[in-house]
C-alpha cells in the first residue's frame, strides 16, 4: 500500500518501485524495516539521477519532491514507512463495547510540530535559520513545512542549489549539508484480531479531521465509498471554516480551490485476519476503497 502526495510533478513511477521492493523481498521469504528503508533509498538514489541526467534541460524538477506513506503486510505484521506529513490511524475495536479506538500509526516530519523543530536544530546547530516562521507557518529555510520526502533534491544537494533553477528556490548560502531527508520513520505493528481497518491520508484530510472524527466517519457507515465520505467530511469542514456553503466550494476551479484547501488522497483498508493468517493481504473478500481528491 503506497500513498503519494506529490508536488509539483507526476512521481508515479518511483513510488511503484517501492512496492515492488519489498513485494520482491518478501518473494525471498523477508521483509523486515531494513528492505523497505532500501526501497526509499533506491526510489530517492533513482530521481537524484534523473534530476542530474535532465539538469539542463529541465532544472524544475530538482525543485520537485512528494511525501511518502508505505504499509506493508508480512506475517501478520504490518509495517508503516514515512517521509512527509501523510498518516495512517488504525480502528482498533474496543472489546465487546461497539467502539473504535483511534491509534496514529505513523510518524509526521512538518516543521509545525515542536519535536521536528528541535530536530532541525540539533542537526544543523550553525543554522539559526533551519526553521522559521513565515505567515503563521513554520518552514524548513522558510520555504517548505515537511523536513523530510522523495525528491526537493535542491535542498539536499549544493549542485541543484543553483542556476538554472529558478532563483525563487535556491539559498542566499552556501549548503555545507543536506537540509532535508528521505530517510522514513518505520514502524512495526503486530496485528491483532480487533484490528478493525486502516486510513492512509495526505495532511490534506488531517488537517480538518481529528483522528478520532475520521475512525467514526468509517465505523458509522458502510464500508463501500469510505474514502470518499472522508473526503467529503473534509471538504465540508473546509467550507464551514471559510464561511461557505460546500456547493460553492466545488464550484471553485480547482486551480483556485487549492487556496481554500489542500489536495486530498485517501485509502481505506479493511483488514481480513482470516486472510491476513493464510497469507493473502488483498483479494476480492477484503474490502479497499480509495479515492482521490473529487
Amino acid at each position: 500500500m503506497v500513498l503519494v502526495e506529490h508536488y509539483p510533478l507526476n512521481f508515479g513511477s518511483f513510488m511503484g518501485f517501492l512496492v515492488c521492493a519489498a513485494t520482491s523481498a518478501e518473494s525471498h521469504g523477508l521483509v523486515t524495516a531494513e528492505t523497505i528503508e532500501r526501497a526509499f533509498r533506491q526510489t530517492e538514489d533513482g530521481y537524484t539521477a534523473l534530476v542530474s541526467s535532465t539538469w539542463n534541460a529541465r532544472p524544475q524538477i530538482a525543485s520537485a519532491g512528494t511525501c511518502c506513506l508505505v504499509g506493508v503486510i508480512f506475517q501478520q505484521t504490518l509495517f508503516v514507512a514515512n517521509v512527509g506529513d501523510s498518516r495512517v490511524v488504525l480502528g482498533k475495536k474496543v472489546g465487546n463495547t461497539g467502539g473504535m479506538a483511534a491509534i496514529q500509526l505513523s510518524t509526521e516530519h512538518n516543521a509545525n510540530l515542536e519535536a521536528v523543530r528541535q530536530e532541525l536544530k540539533e542537526s544543523h546547530p550553525h543554522d539559526p535559520q533551519i526553521v522559521v516562521l513565515k505567515h503563521g507557518v513554520w518552514r524548513v529555510k522558510g520555504i517548505i513545512q515537511v523536513s523530510r520526502s522523495i525528491g526537493d533534491v535542491y535542498l539536499k544537494h549544493p549542485q541543484f542549489n543553483r542556476e538554472p533553477l529558478n532563483a525563487k528556490f535556491r539559498l542566499p548560502e552556501p549548503m555545507h549539508m543536506p537540509i532535508m531527508s528521505a530517510n522514513p520513520s518505520i514502524l512495526s505493528h503486530p496485528l491483532q484480531p480487533n484490528d478493525s481497518f486502516l486510513i492512509f491520508a495526505s495532511d490534506g484530510l488531517w488537517e480538518h479531521l481529528s483522528n478520532e472524527k475520521a475512525v467514526d466517519i468509517v465505523n458509522s457507515n458502510p464500508h463501500a465509498g469510505s474514502a470518499k465520505r472522508l473526503i467529503k467530511a473534509a471538504l465540508h469542514e473546509a467550507a464551514r471554516k471559510r464561511e461557505m456553503r460546500y456547493s460553492d466550494l466545488r464550484k471553485i476551479d480547482k486551480k483556485v480551490r487549492r487556496h481554500f484547501h489542500d489536495d486530498i488522497s485517501v485509502i481505506v483498508l479493511f483488514l481480513n485476519h482470516d486472510l491476513i493468517s493464510r497469507g493473502t493481504v488483498l483479494d476480492s473478500a477484503l474490502s479497499l476503497r480509495s479515492a482521490l481528491d473529487h
